[in-house]
């Protein structure tokens, strides 16, 4: 059955199921959905957890022998599986096979990336949602941004005026996860527990390290240069390099979803499918004209080497790796991928 983000909390005190699906492209937005699902899950039991990483050629069978297998540390289980895609090819006839034959004390938590309808109406999905429990997790939208911050600022215990929050939306730019962290550093610095205009400003003004939305809007504007050193930026900071994966990975799969849509209606149209702010439109535009849909869907599976090689799935060097593709979005000539399975 399909569950609305906002209606789990209780929907999780009433009933147990034996899979849950959790879908969507917002980073902060699914990990907490899958945080709440877990600490549930925790408080009556399920205190053992495996995680699984279904990248390709992933063997599902692994996961029906941990699901029926006993287990030496606790009665009762979590089995994770992470989906690179929303793709299990004919392996979901494993995750049919869990649903219609669960295993007394096993419960099941796949994670991935946004669902298309066509995904919802394939015959493995349908079978496992009928049996289980859908979170779909959308973005928040643009009117909704201002509200959702200003809870969020309230939830670290400080007070922000209105033009505190506009700014921080402007910072933002969309990105919950950037407000949350810049939240927190506000938390660390203020005082009186109150935040205004001038603080959360100064907060961006004295911030000289290089981030990920630099990193993306360098690339989309074909400046190689500034490319480059921004990602010898992020490893010299020793940025999370899964972090930067999840990041852009959500930025290419809009810009994949625009350039499909341009096939069949306008730019206007396009942008504003892939909600772009407006003062993103004239770089995002450029991007469009310079790159087709299948340079963006072979980019994301570069991506997806990248995050092979931080797990140890793969051998290479993720951080030339990651240099290499984004230079391909600048528009450099870049070496051809190298990557090597274990």
């Amino acid at each position: 059955m399909k569950v609305y983000p906002d209606q789990l909390l209780s929907h999780l005190a009433r009933v147990e199921s034996p899979i849950y699906i959790v879908s969507g492209d917002e980073p902060l937005l699914v990990q907490e959905t899958c945080d709440l699902i877990r600490s549930r899950l925790k408080d009556v039991g399920f205190t053992e957890r495996e995680l699984f990483h279904a990248e390709a050629n992933f063997d599902w069978q692994q996961v029906l022998f941990s699901a029926n297998s006993m287990s030496l540390f606790a009665e009762q289980k979590l089995l994770e599986v992470r989906m690179a895609t929303t793709k299990p090819g004919d392996k979901g006839v494993a995750l049919q096979s869990f649903v219609e034959n669960p295993s007394q004390g096993t419960i099941i938590m796949l994670v991935m990336p946004r669902l298309d309808q066509g995904t919802q109406k394939a015959k493995w999905f349908k079978t496992i949602e009928q049996a289980g429990v859908f979170v779909q997790v959308w973005p928040i939208e643009l009117k909704d941004l201002p509200r959702w911050i200003d809870r969020r600022f309230r939830q670290a215990g400080l007070i922000a005026t209105r033009d505190a929050v506009t700014a921080m939306v402007d910072r933002i730019e969309g990105n919950l996860l950037a407000a949350v962290q810049e939240i927190e550093r506000l938390k660390l610095v203020s005082v009186d527990g109150k935040v205004d205009v001038a603080e959360v400003s100064e907060g961006v003004a004295n911030s000289s390290r290089y981030d990920v939305f630099k990193l993306l809007d360098a690339a989309v504007d074909g400046d190689a240069i500034r490319t480059s050193k921004i990602v010898q930026g992020l490893q010299l900071e020793g940025v999370d390099m899964l972090y930067i994966v999840a990041m852009l990975s959500r930025e290419l799969r809009g810009l994949a979803m625009m350039a499909r849509e341009l096939k069949s209606s306008s730019l206007d149209t396009a942008l504003k499918k892939g909600r772009v702010w407006a003062k993103r439109k004239t770089l995002v535009s450029k991007c469009l004209r310079d790159h087709h849909e299948r340079e963006f869907q072979e980019l994301l599976s570069r991506l997806s080497d990248i995050d092979s090689m931080v797990k140890g799935i793969s051998t290479g060097n993720p951080w030339n790796e990651l240099t290499s593709v984004m230079l391909q979005l600048a528009g450099a000539r870049v070496a051809p991928r190298q990557v090597l399975r274990h």
